[in-house]
């Protein structure tokens, strides 16, 4: 019987104020970040407590994923790995190898297919190729945006925030998702037409008659990013009369930076200033539904559901 895993991949964030220099170094590739910008970082995570809780939240995730699939029959390992801190991903490919695994599916926790995402692919496909004929064979899932049970845990965890008001009806809804470069529109990058079917898919689930898209946590690259901006677009609600407004985040799965202060923070603070009212949609984390979606999502890659008499494989290993 061919040995069976999943790799969840995320993005990387560090969970200690010593490991942001090297952390953003990294997502430079390789060149330092001038001191302002070092420095405006690690005052943004000590406001959300020293570090971020990502590494923590995937793990949990990966055991979460386990321990569902071993719930259908289906008790393979489950694996994380990182892009930008450790555990990486091309060491984690390596120990799936080393631990036997013939066939891989890579999921990247990043539901949207975009130019930024390919690079967890990349990853992949490098240590793969390191490992010539021992390598296993892999199952790349590009996106799963519409995944129903994803979209059905966004649709619910919304519709809490908006119980929060004494009006739910009142209340908008803006949902936000990563921005990128502008100029990946013009490249053909699908990012912008998956975030835009995710969000219609919450919001026809919702009946919502009217919602807002914006994006967030820009980068200071000096070249346009994509717009409209979640800042620019909570004063001009405001602006509207708007006073109760709900942030769903479709682009991100876990709490981590862009969640604890990009919104938290920085949004609440414009929201508050300009007298509006801010819930924030809590992040899907080890949420039951989005954890049975991403076991869906695993399912699907290798072929459905799992045979009645499926192998007793190890539930799970570790990340690395």
């Amino acid at each position: 019987m061919t040995v069976d895993a999943v790799l969840l991949m995320a993005y990387g964030s560090p969970d200690r104020l010593d490991q942001v220099e090297a952390y953003y170094t990294d997502i430079r590739r390789g060149s330092p970040p001038p001191p302002h910008l070092l420095a405006e970082l690690l005052d943004r995570y000590q406001a959300i407590g020293g570090g971020s809780p990502l590494s923590r939240i995937v793990e949990e995730q990966r055991a979460a994923v386990a321990a569902e699939l071993a719930r259908r029959g289906r008790p393979i390992r489950v694996y994380a790995g990182m892009r930008h801190i450790a555990p990486r991903i091309g060491t984690v490919v390596e120990a799936m190898a080393a631990d036997g695994v013939e066939r891989l599916v890579a999921i990247a926790l990043a539901p949207q297919r975009s130019s930024n995402a390919a690079g967890y692919r990349r990853a992949v496909e490098a240590a793969l190729a390191g490992l010539g004929p021992s390598a296993p064979a892999v199952m790349h899932v590009d996106s799963w945006h519409d995944e129903p049970r994803f979209v059905e845990a966004l649709a619910a965890t919304t519709a809490e925030a908006l119980g929060r008001f004494a009006d739910p009806s009142a209340a908008r809804v803006m949902f936000t998702a990563h921005s990128l470069p502008a100029r990946v529109v013009a490249e053909g990058d699908p990012y912008p037409d998956e975030l835009a079917r995710t969000a219609a898919l919450v919001a026809g689930r919702l009946g919502l008659p009217r919602w807002e898209f914006a994006y967030q946590s820009a980068g200071r690259t000096g070249e346009p990013w994509l717009g409209p901006d979640i800042l620019d677009e909570i004063r001009r609600l405001a602006a509207e009369g708007v006073r109760d407004l709900v942030i769903r985040p479709v682009g991100f799965v876990a709490d981590h930076l862009e969640v604890l202060y990009d919104i938290d923070i920085e949004a609440q603070g414009v929201a508050r200033a300009a007298g509006i009212r801010l819930e924030r949609a809590r992040s899907m984390n080890v949420d039951p539904t989005f954890v049975a979606g991403l076991a869906d999502v695993a399912e699907a890659a290798l072929g459905g559901p799992a045979a009645p008499d499926a192998g007793a494989a190890p539930a799970a290993a570790p990340a690395r």
